[in-house]
């Protein structure tokens, strides 16, 4: 039996995507999206609701039920100029690693006042150095309280790049998926987000059986965040 390999690269998976068919808002019910079946040739146009009838009883369901925290936060050094930063993990001790965008990088031990800083109503944190090592591009800082409270009381929703405009309560709401329980995630599991409780509804009714894990999904999932050097 013989058998045939292929060697793949990176541009085998480029494709141009026009900017007009990135939609920047999603459809009002959640299972109302579309759906594409492949299983035969030519591929056949479904609406999401119709996921339980293509699954056969005793089918498995994995779901990652990560939570997408509130992981983008402005501020400023003591100098003045603005800094953003992308939390990308929560440690022990109050400390996040962190992408952060600044046009001159902060040395060790410097204060950034975040959201207003305490006398405005917002929170301050410490620059402990980089992470995971020295050369490490992403940065620890240490938050002067418990980090997933400041960020659900000041952060923003870490929509994708390709989505333009602000977020808003309804894209708190939205980007996040109906079982989310863990937080954690700076991205969300998209294919989860068509997920609506009268699917999983129509799925349990017809014996199809589903499990969690907790996977949180980084800001490697987006184009790289560009770090000061």
């Amino acid at each position: 039996m013989s058998s045939c390999t292929r060697e793949f690269t990176l541009s085998d998976f480029d494709f141009d995507l026009p900017e007009s068919l990135i939609a920047q808002h999603p459809t009002a019910v959640r299972s109302a999206s579309r759906l594409l079946d492949g299983r035969s040739l030519p591929a056949t146009d479904r609406i999401f609701r119709e996921l339980p009838d293509l699954l056969q009883p005793g089918d498995l369901l994995v779901f990652n039920d990560t939570k997408v925290i509130k992981a983008r936060v402005f501020g400023e050094k003591a100098s003045g100029g603005k800094i953003e930063l992308l939390v990308e993990r929560v440690l022990q001790n109050n400390e996040v690693v962190a992408h952060m965008r600044v046009s001159k990088k902060p040395l060790p031990g410097a204060k950034i006042h975040l959201c207003g800083g305490l006398k405005n109503g917002g929170f301050e944190a410490t620059l402990l150095g980089r992470w995971p090592d020295a050369r490490g591009a992403l940065f620890r800082l240490q938050f002067s309280a418990d980090p997933y409270a400041l960020m659900a009381q000041h952060g923003h929703v870490p929509l994708p790049p390709y989505i333009t405009h602000a977020d808003d309560a309804d894209d708190e709401r939205r980007y996040q998926t109906v079982f989310a329980r863990n937080p954690g995630a700076v991205a969300a599991p998209t294919a989860a987000l068509h997920f609506d409780e009268g699917v999983l509804a129509d799925l349990a009714a017809r014996g199809i059986e589903t499990a969690s894990v907790t996977l949180h999904v980084g800001a490697g999932t987006f184009q790289p965040v560009k770090t000061e050097n």
